[in-house]
This record gives C-alpha cells, structure tokens and sequence, in this order.
C-alpha cells in the first residue's frame, strides 16, 4: 500500500467519481491531534450566525486536548519531512500577510491589522489594542512553539472569544449584521503577537492561523512554494463535507480542486490547473504528506459544523471530470497514513452506534438512567467480564434532605419571556454582576465565584437561556471500563470548551454531619465536597485583550456554607468521573431558587474543546485539615494513574 501512495495521472476509471466534493472557503482553524489515551481530536464549532450566503459556520481554532502531542510517525517507520519557511514563501501574499499567514481576501479575518479592532459596524462596540500588552510569547516561539504553549495559545482565544460573543449579545445589533466573533478574536490575538508556529512546515505540526495547522484564510488549501526550483508544495487541505465522500473507507479522501464555482456577477467555469490544484498535482509527483481537516455537521448545534484533523494523507492519484455545473472539475484521491490514530473513522463508527447501540461493541446496557434522562446513557465494558457498577438510584439533580440557609433567598426575576443579555431590568442578571453568564448556544462566558441561574419561581419560559444546567443531559454520554481506574465516563459527541455537561447529583449533607464511610464501615468513594482545596487556574478572558483595564477580578470558587454531596446510594453520570492533575472538566457552582429557598448545585462545563471518546475528568482537590483525621494529611490518599505529565501522584 506504501508504494503505491505516489502514482501518475489518471483518466477517469470505470468507478463513479460523479459526486463533487464541496470544499467551502476557510477562515481560520486550528488542529486537534490524535493521541491513543485521549481519543480522536475534534474541532468543535459554535453557531455564530447568521452567515454570508455560501458560507458554512465554523469555528476558526481549536487544539488538542490532555496531554495529546504531535503523532510521532516515525514510530511506524514513517519519515515527516519538516522544511524551513525560508526554503519557501507563500504565493501572491505581502510580508504582512505571510508572516500571519493569512492572505489578502475580501473578509473580516484577512483585513490588514489596525491599532483598533472593532466589532461589525453598528454593533456599539469597540476594542483598543494596550500599547504596552505582553503576549507572553518570545519571537522565537512565535515561529516555532511546543504543545504547551499551543495550548496556552488556545485557551486564551477561546476566553476571548466566549467574551466578545457575550459582549456582542448584550447589545442590539442592526438586521443584518453578522456576528463573527471568533474571527475578531483571531485577529485580536495575531495583532497583538498571540500566536506560535508560524514557521510553515511539511508533514505533522505541534498546532492554524494561530497555532500552523493551516494558514489559508480563505481558502480549502494551503502550499507553498519553493525559491529554488520554484515547484509549488500542497501543506493541508480542508473538506467542508458539503457533499457525500465517493470514498466509503473513511481512510480514503476524493477531494474536488478549487476555483471555477459559480458567483453573483459570475458563471461556473472549468476549473485551472493553478495555485492550490497545482500544488496537490506537484504533490502527487513529490510524495510528500498533506494534513486533512474533514467537516461534517455539529450533532448537537445543528446550525454549526465540526471539523476534524485527521492526520497525514498522501495523494494516490488525480483525474478530471465533469461536476455538476456541467464544468471539468479536478479530482484528487488521497489515502490516510496508517499507523496514526483514528479521528474521522471514529465519528463515523458513533454515527452507526446512534443509528443502532446494539452496534456498539461491549454494550451491557443501552441506558442506564433508565429514561430518567431525556438523552439515554450506554453502559459498555470492553475490558473485562464485569456486568456493570453497584447498583445505585438514579436522580438527575442533588437531593436536599433539609433546607440550608446557603444564600439570601430573593425574588425571581421579573421576564415574562426569556431574559435576554443585556437587560438592566432583569433581577437574575443583576445578581450576575450585569452579565449574562452565557453565550447564544448555552456555553459559560466566563468563571465565577457563583452563578446565579433562573429558577422555578421566575416567571420566564422554561427554556430561557439562563436555565443552562437545568436542561439535563445533551451529549450522548457512555459510562465505560477503564483498564485501571475502573468506570469512567466519556461522550460521543465533540463537546466545546464551555458547554455544560452534567451536575454533581445526590444526598446533599451539610459537611459537618456527612461521614465518609455512611456510617456502615464501608469507604465511600461517590462523594463531593466543596470545600477541598483545588488547583486555582485561570479560563477567563485576558482584560487587557479588549482593551480593559487589568481587573483583580478572581475565579475562586465562593460559596456561602460548605457541603457535601454523597452519590453512593443515590446519583448520576456524575459519579463516574474519574481525577486527573490535569483536567479537561470543571465545575461551577450554581445557585437557583424553588420552593422559597436558594438552593446549590455543582455543575460540570468543558474547560476546553473535548474530542469524542474522551474521558472525561476533573481534579478531586485536596482535603483541608477537618476532612483527615488530625493532623495525618496522608490520610485516604490513593495512587493517581491520571498519566498526565503534572500529574501529583496521588490523589484523595
């Protein structure tokens, strides 16, 4: 199969090649790599329309998650060839455009950098870039950083951006505007340095415009070109997924070439064997690895599109035929790589297992919550004989056995509606420090000491956008065998940084009378405090970055009257969260009011963008002093098997 990945030029065979490949233009992106612990990477994409006519909504970066790192292909006895940008420059871009590797477009995300950043005309906002801002990033590590810093790139555009959108919906915006807040944050963090990777490269990349994976703007492929023999070099190219693959091995990719779609002062045309299709002809001939972004629709925000790195390809062939406008059309079919881990095959295998969970290999039962939650959630051991965990009541929300003066109970908020960001008048948003704590598609703008949701008593509808951790479950979650940690849970769906996944359900006990062992002798290991000691990290965005003054703002965790939840006899998925040092799950205190008190819940949000099959985990903390007996702080601590490069060790 390796020697055939290089081939010539081929006229069309008797296969039906028939189906165009609708490679829809490209913003901004940034990459997810497979890793075998963490599972495939997925890019997640919020709905941020509404949107030009024919474009598709994406969301421009994302990156990997855990302790994934570049797939080291060597390993499989593959070589990666890793060429210097001076070996060659991008084709018709300005040293401007080059060094951002963007090129000029007609678009928001291309626009050359001003000192102000603003939002759409008659949106009422308006950044300023700090004069004296520090990225934090040397000039080296802009043209070349690892995965660490990869990930702080991430995060911080992901902060920013949640911010704009939550800025952005706070005001009334004209009919017509379109909100692309993730493209203002990308420009926002590429004009004020934020970024790595520069350096453009062949093969696997340590990170998009802001991270390497692919530079193009505006365009489904991106090359190169070469100073000395002047031969044009294909990088990575991006399948929109707007039409059915003629593939059906998800390792092999019919890719259509680029120009010749049909405008509104234009007519379809035959396609030119220039620029982006000349460069994946070149390929063809040179053998070198292309790195593929697949798209395909968001299970969950219908309105939006996931993308998916799905490693290093090489093309095979390339013939050309008539599309569907009637025009010739460039065909390219491209084969995966073996050896690397599985990202689009996998998300076609859960598209088979939704159709029908008896497909799903080691399925003991197809719902566990027993319909207790409106979305069902898979039991599966794929490891061992073991039929499933102890047996428990299922809840789908904390149960209070008494009431706690927790918070000042107060009135609803006075909506007749829904609430809406940006209304001085709503008393739940006032209570939120004037801030909607959510974005349009439900994800968590920003972290608090305490949120403060709309509860039975408000008279808004049921579905007002400030009842996010109200609404259950909305990924299709799995409880699964682990092969040392025993039940874990994970999602097959992609899950954005910022979505609410589920609450800490069960026995709610004030933390002076809860007792680890329930009284019967036996350890209790279903349980939550909220008074453990956690490792402060920071989620929200930078001030500065929109040009605020730098706030002393914290994300510590406040809540009034410590508690403890125990889900041993009675409980959720929640349970079945494992800990890790470094946690790609956190969780949010939430405060809603019915019957005439306050009450809190422990919620659970994506601390960043989560591939499916992923397991999902959070950080246990570490007990204070009244938790262990006296002074013996080593007291329940077990053997953390995270793997996580920081990982402490133990964990209690």
């Amino acid at each position: 199969m390796e020697g055939g990945l290089i081939g010539n030029t081929v006229v069309p065979n008797s296969n039906d090649k028939s189906t165009v490949l609708d490679v829809k233009p490209l913003r901004m992106l940034i990459p997810q790599f497979p890793d075998t612990s963490e599972g495939p990477p997925f890019v997640c994409v919020p709905p941020n329309g509404p949107f030009p006519s024919g474009f598709s909504p994406f969301f421009p970066f994302s990156g990997p998650q855990g302790s994934q790192s570049t797939p080291d292909l060597n390993q499989n006895g593959l070589i990666s060839t890793i060429l210097p940008i001076r070996s060659f420059r991008v084709e018709n871009a300005s040293p401007m455009d080059a060094a951002h590797g963007t090129h000029k477009q007609k678009s928001v995300a291309s626009s050359s950098v001003k000192k102000k950043a603003k939002v759409d005309k008659g949106s009422k906002l308006s950044f300023t870039t700090p004069i004296n801002f520090d990225p934090g990033i040397s000039l080296s590590e802009r043209d070349d950083g690892n995965m660490e810093l990869v990930e702080n790139v991430l995060s911080r555009f992901d902060a920013l951006r949640r911010k704009l959108s939550q800025m952005e919906d706070a005001v009334e915006l004209h009919s017509g505007i379109i909100k692309r807040s993730d493209l203002k944050a990308g420009n926002m963090m590429m004009s004020k340095g934020v970024r790595t990777n520069m350096k453009k490269r062949i093969g696997a990349v340590p990170g998009l415009c802001l991270v390497g994976l692919h530079a193009q703007s505006m365009a489904g492929i991106d090359y190169i070109k070469g100073e000395l023999e002047g031969e044009l070099v294909a990088l990575s190219i991006v399948s929109s997924g707007g039409y059915d693959n003629d593939a059906e091995d998800p390792d092999i990719l019919i890719y259509s070439g680029q120009g010749g779609n049909a405008g509104r002062d234009k007519e379809a045309s035959d396609q030119k064997l220039e620029r982006g299709n000349l460069a994946l002809e070149k390929s063809l001939h040179r053998g070198n690895e292309v790195r593929v972004i697949r798209g395909f629709k968001d299970a969950i925000f219908q309105a939006s599109k996931v993308y998916v790195y799905d490693g290093l390809y090489k093309i095979q062939e390339s013939w050309m035929e008539k599309g569907k406008s009637g025009c010739n059309t460039f065909k390219y079919k491209l084969v995966r790589i073996p050896g690397q881990t599985g990202a689009f095959a996998t998300w076609k295998s859960i598209l088979k297992w939704k159709e029908g969970v008896s497909s799903r290999v080691g399925i003991i039962l197809p719902d566990l919550t027993s319909g207790a939650e409106s979305t069902p959630v898979a039991l599966v051991n794929e490891v061992d004989d073991e039929k499933g965990p102890a047996c428990f009541t299922y809840l789908a929300t904390a149960k209070y056995l008494k009431s706690f003066d927790l918070v000042q109970t107060t009135l609803g908020c006075n909506c007749h509606d829904a609430c809406r960001p940006g209304n001085s008048n709503c008393s739940c948003i006032k209570k939120n420090g004037g801030d909607f704590p959510y974005i349009a598609n439900g994800v968590l703008a920003c972290r608090k000491p305490l949120i403060y949701e709309c509860g039975p008593s408000c008279p808004c509808i049921r579905n007002c956008k400030n009842r996010v951790s109200q609404g259950g479950l909305k990924f299709h979650l799995e409880v699964f065998k682990t092969s040392d940690r025993g039940w874990g849970l994970r999602s097959w769906d992609s899950i954005r940084a910022g979505a609410f996944i589920c609450e800490y359900a069960g026995e709610v006990f004030d933390s002076d009378k809860a007792r680890q062992d329930d009284g019967d002798g036996e350890i209790n290991e279903y349980i939550f405090y909220t008074n453990r000691l956690y490792e402060p990290f920071k989620w929200n965005y930078e001030p500065e970055s929109v040009g605020e003054a730098s706030s002393d703002a914290t994300e510590d965790y406040d809540i009034p009257s410590p508690l403890t939840i125990s889900a041993k006899n009675n409980g959720n998925v929640a349970r079945f969260m494992n800990h890790s040092c470094t946690p790609n799950v956190f969780w949010q205190p939430i405060v809603y009011e019915h019957n005439n008190g306050a009450y809190l819940h422990i919620c659970f949000f994506a601390k960043k963008r989560i591939p499916p099959m992923t397991e999902l985990t959070y950080d246990y903390g570490t007990p204070c002093q009244n938790e262990t007996e006296g002074d013996n702080t080593t007291s329940g601590r077990k053997v953390c098997l995270c793997g996580s490069p920081k990982c402490r060790g133990y964990f209690y």
